[in-house]
C-alpha cells in the first residue's frame, strides 16, 4: 500500500510539474510563479497595490468630483492610477487581455475594502457600467461586470447587468478634455421602460474614474428611477 501511495504521489507531482511547464500560472502583475492557490496575483503585488483608502473617508477626491454634479451617497476608488505602472498593466490585462479571473479577484479586493468601510453596507444592488453591445461582443465580456462579481462575492449583494444600457457607441475619452468628455457622454445611457426597480440603493461600478463624465451620465439616468439612492465604486482613480 505504501509503495502504491508513493507511486501515485510521484505521478501527481510529475503531472503537476509538466502542466506548470507547458501551461504556467504566473502572476498577472510581475510574472512570478510563486502564487497563492487560486490567485492571479502574488502576495507582493497584492501588498504593493497603490491603495487610496478613499472608501473610508467622506468627501474624498472621488466624491469631490461629483459635488454639485451627481447626487451620490458615497463614492470611492480603491487604487491610484499612474501611467507605466503595475496598476496600468493590470488594467490592460483586465480590459484587453481577457483575464477574467483577474477581474473577479480585483473585485473581491474592492469588495473587502467597501465592506470594511461600513459606508456601503446598505447597498441593495450592484450595477456594472455598461459597454455598448457591439463592443462587449468584440471583447467577449464587460470588465465592470467582472469587478461586480468579485464585489458581490464578498458583500453578498446581487448584481443587475440589465438595469441600464448604453444606447450609442462613443468615441474614446482618452484624448478629450473635461468638457469634451462630458459632451461625448450625454444622452448615451437608457433605463429600459419596463424596469421595476425602485426605492433601492444602487452601487454603480466601473474600472477607472478621471473626470467622472461617464459615471455622471450613467448615474444621472439611474437617479431618475423613483426613490433610487446612488453610490459609486471604481477600481482606479486617475487625476487629470
Amino acid at each position: 500500500m505504501t509503495k502504491k501511495l508513493i507511486k501515485m504521489n510521484t505521478l501527481h507531482y510529475t503531472w503537476s510539474a509538466l502542466t506548470h511547464l507547458f501551461y504556467p500560472h504566473i502572476c498577472a502583475g510581475c510574472g512570478s510563479d510563486a502564487l497563492p492557490a487560486g490567485s492571479e496575483l502574488c502576495l507582493s503585488c497584492i501588498y504593493e497595490l497603490p491603495v487610496t483608502d478613499f472608501e473610508v473617508h467622506a468627501d474624498n477626491p472621488v466624491e469631490k468630483i461629483f459635488a454639485g454634479r451627481l447626487r451620490v451617497a458615497a463614492a470611492g476608488a480603491h487604487c491610484y492610477f499612474s501611467k507605466k505602472s503595475s496598476i496600468q498593466h493590470l488594467l490592460h490585462q483586465l480590459k484587453y487581455g481577457g483575464n477574467r479571473a483577474l477581474g473577479h479577484q480585483l473585485g473581491t479586493i474592492m469588495g473587502t475594502a467597501l465592506a470594511r468601510s461600513m459606508r456601503f453596507n446598505d447597498v441593495d444592488l450592484i450595477v456594472p457600467m455598461p459597454l455598448f453591445a457591439a463592443r462587449e461582443r468584440r471583447r467577449g465580456y464587460n470588465q465592470a461586470e467582472l469587478l461586480c462579481g468579485g464585489i458581490a462575492a464578498i458583500m453578498g449583494m446581487p448584481v443587475c447587468n440589465t438595469l441600464v444600457y448604453r444606447s450609442e457607441s462613443t468615441e474614446t475619452q482618452t484624448r478629450k478634455n473635461r468638457v469634451e468628455r462630458w459632451i461625448n457622454m450625454q444622452g448615451k445611457f437608457r433605463v429600459p421602460v419596463d424596469s421595476v426597480i425602485q426605492n433601492r440603493h444602487l452601487l454603480l461600478v466601473d474600472d477607472v474614474v478621471t473626470t467622472g463624465a461617464t459615471l455622471e451620465a450613467c448615474g444621472s439616468v439611474l437617479l431618475k428611477i423613483p426613490g433610487v439612492k446612488l453610490s459609486v465604486a471604481v477600481l482606479c482613480f486617475a487625476s487629470d
